[in-house]
């Protein structure tokens, strides 16, 4: 009798992986529903990459050479992976603050509390986030097929490359939500997580063709792991500007950005849960 009774409790303690799932849902749907209630942050969050997107395709597009052409309609299928990789990290920024916020507030330390797994809270906030940022890919892609830009493959691939600009997106949130758990105020957190973020999408090959930077810049933007992100989009889409540099992350970007975003994730959550599991408010 004493075994059956020992045994009840074991059989209905949930799976710690379950749990973990099913925590990082319940705080994820928070922050959708948290997010809902305030339209403006979406709303502001579009302006950014809607500006961009209209100033860099008709203030600079006729001045910029593309495989030989300066027609500013080439420029603008070179630029949309560019524009959709930054909309995607430049995410991070909010991400971070968001943290630092719930942090301050004192909310964070009332779900430590709580019998809940310890990662839930960071990747719940990191899932919402992916909506967000989803939502956000998805109102720029109609942007930029109304002002000219198109795409020459198929169905699958392309969809292929907003998976990876997701990807990509989620792993630099990670970074995001290290910074916001390391700092002490949002705004610091606002700061922090674009100060890095500006270096990052420059110096890459997202706005210009990184051949015709000097040799060090050259190299340093061919293995940035946003560099590849945005090759690997231009090759799924058809778009102008794949170009046969000799890097390896140039000539397979797609394994690249995979491989870059995979290692971010594994990196930057280790930390950031462990940062999370000493913080305090």
């Amino acid at each position: 009798m004493s075994a059956v009774t020992d045994a009840a409790p074991r059989a209905t303690r949930p799976h710690p992986l379950g749990q973990s799932v099913r925590d990082s849902l319940v705080v994820a749907k928070r922050n959708l529903i948290r997010m809902s209630r305030i339209p403006e942050m979406i709303i502001f969050g579009l302006f950014q990459p809607i500006m961009f997107v209209v100033l860099f395709s008709y203030v600079f597009g006729g001045s910029m050479n593309i495989g030989g052409s300066t027609d500013s309609g080439v420029y603008r299928e070179f630029l949309m992976a560019g524009i959709f990789a930054q909309t995607v990290t430049f995410a991070t920024a909010g991400a971070g603050a968001g943290i630092a916020e719930d942090m301050h507030k004192g909310l964070v330390d009332r779900f430590r509390s709580l019998p809940m797994a310890r990662g839930a809270v960071l990747t719940g906030r990191t899932l919402a986030d992916l909506v967000q940022t989803a939502l956000t890919l998805l109102v720029l892609a109609i942007v930029a097929l109304l002002v000219g830009w198109r795409t020459h493959t198929n169905v699958g691939e392309v969809l292929g490359a907003f998976g990876l600009l997701l990807l990509m997106g989620y792993a630099f949130t990670w970074i995001g939500a290290l910074i916001g758990l390391s700092v002490r105020t949002p705004e610091a957190a606002t700061s922090g997580g674009l100060v890095w973020l500006f270096p990052v999408t420059f110096v890459s090959n997202a706005f210009v063709d990184s051949s015709r930077m000097t040799p060090w810049l050259r190299h340093i933007a061919e293995w940035n792991p946003f560099s590849a992100t945005v090759q690997a989009c231009r090759e799924l889409f058809g778009n102008p500007g794949v170009s046969n540099s000799g890097a390896w992350p140039m000539e397979h970007p797609v394994w690249a950005s995979l491989i870059y975003s995979a290692l971010i994730i594994v990196i930057f959550r280790t930390l950031a849960v462990r940062k999370y599991r000493s913080a305090t408010a």
